[in-house]
C-alpha cells in the first residue's frame, strides 16, 4: 500500500534521535458490538506518547493508520492534523530537547483482514469478538506508535467496552468499573507485541507453579468452540515449555501472566504477544484428528512460549535479524518436544525433517532465496520474509551449531544473552559473541559462511571397497550447486557437523539398524573418513544421520538400490524419514521420475508407522501426480494412487490416526464413479467402513471432494451448511462453492475474491481453496490473463495480507506451460511490480519452471 512503508534508515535516524518512554493508550470499543449501528466501523483512539528527543528543534515524525485524525497536541500545542497527518505519519516538528509529550485523538477502523483489531461475528452465537495483530507494522492502526521493535516502551491501556466482555492484554486483566478496563503498564516491550483481545470469550484458568512463584494461566476461546477446548491437554503442554525453557534459559518467565487465547480468522499459526499469546482458534479440534495435528499444536504452543524469551525479553533491534526470533523459537520448541521429562512426541526431530527442513529446502531452490540473516530495507522486505528460510532454515543451522559448539555451551550462551540484554535489542553480534565465549569456537567464519549467505549444499558419499566388501576408501563429497536465476550471492561451500549411519538388516527381525556411527567435521569440497576405512560395507551408509546439518543428501548407488526396496524397514523413524525426505528432493530436482517416486511410496509407506510421515507423503505424492508428472501418464498415476488409499482405508486398523489419515487422503483424489458413490454413501451413511468416524470435518472434505468432482452443486452444498452453521462451516461452504466444475461457480468465487474487497481473510482464503482444483485445468486456462491484469491493481489497493493471498493463490500455477511463464515474464518486465510483488510472482514462476522439467524427466522414464 502507498504511503505505509518505513525504510531501515529512517528507522535509524529516528532510533538516533528518540528514546521513548511510555504510551498511554485509551480505547473506545463500546460500539464494537452492533451489527451495522453507528460506529461499527471506527472506534476512538487516544494515544499519549512520552518521549525524549536528543536535539532541540528536531523534527521527527509517529505512525498511525486510521480514517481520521482528530486532535495532534505536542508538548502542549495544538497542531493541525490536515497539516501534519499524511501517509500514514504525523509529522513532529520542533521537538525539544530532553522530554516531550503526545497526544493523539484518533477514529481508527476495525478489520476483517486479521491486521489491526480485527472484528468477527460468531454466527452460532452472534456475539462479535476482537483480538488485535500487530506483527510487522499494525499497532500503528489501533494507536499511534513509533512502530520499529527497538524503540521499546511501557505501555498502560485503559478499554471501555461493552457490558459483560473481558478485555485481556499483555498486564493481568483488573476487575473493570464502569465497563472501563484498566491495565497495570507492561514491562519495556516492543510495539509490535502488544496486544488486547476483547468479546465474551469463554475462559479456563490454572496456574504454574516453581520455586516459589505462581504465574497464572489462561486458555481462552468463543463459547461456541468450549465444548471441544481439551484445556488439560494445552496446560499440560505449557506447564511442559515453562520447566524446560526456564531451565535450559537459566532466566524466570519474564512477565506476569500468562493467557492463549484462541482465535478466530487468524491468518498465521500464532503470535507470541508478552503474557497474551494469540493462536488460531483451528486448533481448537471440532472433529477427530490425528496425533500429528496434536504435535503440530504443542510445537506452536512451545513455539510461542519461547518467544517470551526470544523476541519479546530479547529484541532484535531490526527485522534483518527476524531470524533471532523466528529460527531460536522453532529450534527451541522442538528440541523442548523432543528431550523434555514425560514429553508425548519424543521423536519431534522426524517431523522436523520431514516437514520443516522440507519447507526449508524448496524456500532456499527459489530465485528469491537469501541469507538467513536478511537484506531487510524496508517493511515491505520484512512482509514477504516470514519464510522456510527464517524459519526451518535457521533453525536447522542452529541444530548445527548446537552440535557445533556443543549443547552445554550453547545453552550457557544463550543465558548469558538473556541476562546481559534483557527487555533490550540485539544483532546478530550479540549472540555470537556470547556462543563464542562459552564455547571457545571461533564463530565468525562460520556466521559469515552459514548466516550471510544463501543457497543449499549437497552432500555426497564416495566409498571403494575391495572384493570382500571392505571399505578401502571413504569421502564425504560437498557441492555448491548454482543459486537460482535471478538470486543473489555465490555459491558457497560451508562447514557442516554430521554423523555418518550404517545400517544393516537385523538378522532376527528383518529391521533396518544402525551398527556404526561416525561423528565429524566436513569441510570443503572432500573431506576423508579414515574412521570407516577396514569396516565391512554395510546395506545402507547414511550421511548426515541424526539430521545434524542443513544439506541436500544423496545415497550412493547401493544404498539407493536397497533403500528403493526396503525403505520402511528401518526400525527408527528419523533415518526412515531422512530418506523420505532425500527421494521427495530428487523428485524435485527432476533425478527421479515422478512414476518411480509413486513406486517407491506405494512400496514402503505401508510400513511408515509415524503418522506425519504418512501424511506428508499423502501431499507429496498428490502434488507429484498433479504437477511433475508427465501429462499423458497423470490420470494413470493418480487412479493407482487413488486405488491404493481405498485399499489402505480398508485394510488400517479400525479408529486409527492411520485410517482417518487414509479417509483423507481417498478423499482428495476420489475420481470415479464408484468411488464418488463411496464418498456419498459415507455421507449418507448407507456404507460405512469398520471404526472410521464421518464427522463435522470429514463430511466437509467428501462435500468438497463432490462438489468439485460435479456431484454436489448448491442445494447439496447449502444442507450441508445447515448441519454446520459455523464460522468452520461458513468456510468449508465457500471452498465447495469455489470448486464447482463450472463457467458460472468460478466466475462467482473469482468476482467475490478480485473484483470485490468485502469478504473476510479466513473465507476469502476458503473461496481461493475452492477456486483452484488441479483436475480443472481447461476451465481455469482463461484465469491466467486475468489473473495478470488484477494482481497489480490488486496488490495496490488491498491490505498485505489480502493482497499476499490473491497474488500466491491465485497464480495460474496449475497451468504447467512454456505459456504461463512467458505471460509471467511480460508482465514482470511491463508492471515493473515494486519488490515484495515482484518475489511472490517470480516464486510462483518457479514453481511453474521446475514443474516442467520434472514432467520432463517422468515422460523420459516412460521410454527408458
Amino acid at each position: 500500500m502507498p504511503g505505509t512503508n518505513l525504510t531501515r534508515e529512517e528507522a535509524q535516524q529516528r532510533a538516533k534521535l528518540l528514546t521513548v518512554d511510555s504510551y498511554e493508550v485509551e480505547l473506545d470499543l463500546s460500539g464494537a458490538r452492533g451489527g451495522s449501528g453507528e460506529g461499527e466501523g471506527t472506534f476512538r483512539s487516544v494515544t499519549t506518547v512520552r518521549f525524549e528527543s536528543a536535539e532541540d528543534g528536531a523534527s521527527s515524525f509517529i505512525d498511525l493508520v486510521a480514517p481520521a485524525v482528530l486532535e495532534v497536541t505536542l508538548n502542549g500545542d495544538a497542531l493541525d492534523p490536515a497539516e501534519v497527518f499524511a501517509d500514514s505519519r504525523i509529522a513532529l516538528p520542533g521537538l525539544l530537547a530532553g522530554r516531550n509529550e503526545l497526544r493523539v485523538v484518533a477514529d481508527c477502523a476495525y478489520t476483517n483482514t486479521g491486521e489491526g483489531l480485527h472484528r468477527f461475528v460468531d454466527p452460532v452465537d452472534g456475539q462479535t469478538y476482537l483480538y488485535t495483530q500487530f506483527e510487522v507494522p499494525d499497532a500503528r492502526r489501533v494507536f499511534a506508535s513509533f512502530e520499529q521493535p527497538d524503540l521499546k516502551a511501557t505501555f498502560q491501556f485503559t478499554v471501555k467496552a461493552p457490558s459483560g466482555w473481558t478485555v485481556i492484554s499483555n498486564s493481568p486483566t483488573p476487575e473493570p468499573k464502569d465497563d472501563v478496563w484498566v491495565f497495570e503498564p507492561t514491562p519495556r516491550i516492543s510495539s509490535y507485541i502488544t496486544a488486547l483481545i476483547a468479546g465474551p470469550y469463554h475462559s479456563v484458568h490454572s496456574v504454574y507453579e516453581k520455586d516459589g512463584r505462581s504465574v497464572p494461566l489462561g486458555i481462552y476461546c468463543r463459547p461456541s468452540l468450549a465444548e471441544h477446548l481439551d484445556s488439560d491437554a494445552i496446560f499440560e503442554v505449557t506447564r511442559q515449555g515453562f520447566d524446560w525453557f526456564q531451565e535450559k534459559f537459566d532466566y524466570a518467565y519474564p512477565f506476569a501472566k500468562y493467557d492463549q487465547l484462541f482465535v478466530p480468522e487468524f491468518n498465521a499459526g500464532a503470535m507470541e504477544n508478552a503474557g497474551a499469546v494469540t493462536i488460531r482458534d483451528q486448533y481448537v479440534f471440532r472433529s477427530k484428528v490425528t496425533d500429528a495435528a496434536y504435535e503440530t499444536r504443542a510445537e506452536t504452543i512451545l513455539h510461542e512460549l519461547a518467544h517470551m524469551w526470544f523476541g519479546d525479553l530479547v529484541t532484535m533491534e531490526w527485522w534483518n535479524d527476524l531470524w533471532l526470533n523466528e529460527s531460536f523459537a522453532t529450534y527451541t520448541s522442538i528440541a523442548c518436544q523432543a528431550y523434555a521429562p514425560g514429553s508425548r512426541w519424543p521423536h519431534s526431530w522426524t517431523t522436523f525433517a520431514n516437514s520443516m527442513k522440507t519447507w526449508a529446502y524448496r524456500q532456499d531452490q527459489l530465485p528469491s532465496t537469501h541469507p538467513i540473516m536478511a537484506d531487510i530495507r524496508d517493511l515491505d522486505d520484512v512482509l514477504v520474509n516470514f519464510d522456510g528460510i527464517t524459519y526451518a532454515k535457521g533453525a536447522s543451522v542452529l541444530k548445527q551449531l548446537v552440535a557445533y559448539v556443543g549443547e552445554d555451551e550453547f545453552f550457557r550462551g544463550v543465558q548469558a544473552y538473556f541476562k546481559a540484554h534483557a527487555y533490550g535489542n540485539t544483532r546478530l553480534g550479540d549472540l555470537l559473541g556470547a556462543l563464542e565465549e562459552t564455547s571457545g569456537r571461533d564463530l565468525k567464519t562460520w556466521s559469515r559462511k552459514w548466516l550471510e549467505t544463501a543457497g543449499i549444499n549437497v552432500l555426497r558419499p564416495e566409498i571403494e571397497t575391495d572384493a570382500d566388501g571392505v571399505i578401502t576408501s571413504f569421502a564425504v563429497r560437498q557441492e555448491a550447486p548454482a543459486l537460482p536465476a535471478g538470486a543473489k550471492g555465490e555459491p558457497t561451500l560451508r562447514p557442516h557437523r554430521i554423523a555418518i549411519g550404517l545400517y544393516d538388516a537385523d538378522p532376527e527381525s528383518g529391521r533396518l539398524v544402525r551398527g556404526e556411527r561416525v561423528e565429524l567435521d566436513v569441510d570443503g569440497e572432500i573431506t576423508a573418513v579414515s574412521e570407516l576405512v577396514g569396516k565391512r560395507r554395510p546395506a545402507v551408509v547414511l550421511l548426515n544421520d541424526d539430521d545434524l546439518s542443513y544439506a541436500k543428501v544423496r545415497l550412493d548407488e547401493k544404498s539407493l538400490s536397497y533403500v528403493t526396496e526396503h525403505l520402511g524397514d528401518f526400525a527408527e523413524s528419523l533415518p526412515r524419514a531422512l530418506c523420505w525426505a532425500s527421494a521427495w528432493d530428487t523428485v524435485r530436482d527432476g533425478e527421479l521420475a515422478t512414476r518411480d517416486y509413486l513406486s517407491l511410496v506405494l512400496s514402503g509407506i505401508g510400513k511408515e508407522s509415524d503418522i506425519g510421515v504418512v501424511q506428508s507423503l499423502h501431499r507429496q505424492v498428490k502434488l507429484a501426480l498433479d504437477l511433475y508428472a508427465d501429462p499423458a501418464w497423470r490420470e494413470t498415476g493418480l487412479a493407482r494412487w487413488t486405488d491404493a488409499t481405498l485399499a489402505h482405508l480398508r485394510s488400517a486398523e479400525p479408529g486409527s490416526d492411520h485410517q482417518l489419515a487414509w479417509a483423507r487422503a481417498f478423499a482428495a483424489t476420489a475420481r470415479t464413479p464408484e468411488q464418488l458413490d463411496l464418498l456419498e454413501a459415507l455421507l449418507d451413511g448407507s456404507q460405512s467402513v469398520a471404526g472410521l468416524a464421518v464427522d463435522t470435518e470429514l463430511r466437509w472434505a467428501f462435500v468438497e471432494r463432490l462438489a468439485a468432482a460435479g456431484r454436489f452443486d448448491e442445494a447439496e452444498i447449502a444442507a450441508e451448511y445447515e448441519r454446520d452453521r459455523t464460522a468452520a462451516g461458513e468456510r468449508h461452504a465457500a471452498t465447495a462453492r469455489a470448486a464447482r466444475p463450472t463457467p458460472e461457480a468460478k466466475a462467482e468465487a473469482w468476482a467475490s475474491v478480485v473484483d470485490s474487497d468485502k469478504l473476510p481473510n479466513a473465507v476469502q482464503e476458503a473461496v481461493i481453496g475452492g477456486f483452484v482444483q488441479t483436475d480443472q485445468r481447461e476451465l481455469l486456462a482463461p484465469y491466467a490473463q486475468k489473473y495478470f491484469e488484477a494482481v497489480g491493481t490488486v496488490w495496490e489497493s488491498r491490505s498485505h495480507e489480502m493482497a499476499q493471498q490473491i497474488a500466491v493463490g491465485l497464480y495460474p500455477s496449475v497451468q504447467v506451460s512454456e505459456d504461463t511463464l512467458d505471460r509471467t515474464d511480460v508482465w514482470l518486465a511491463g508492471a515493473r511490480p515494486n519488490a515484495a510483488l515482484r518475489r511472490l510472482v517470480s516464486e510462483a514462476r518457479a514453481g511453474v519452471e521446475r514443474a516442467l522439467k520434472a514432467q520432463a524427466a517422468d515422460a523420459a522414464a516412460a521410454q527408458e
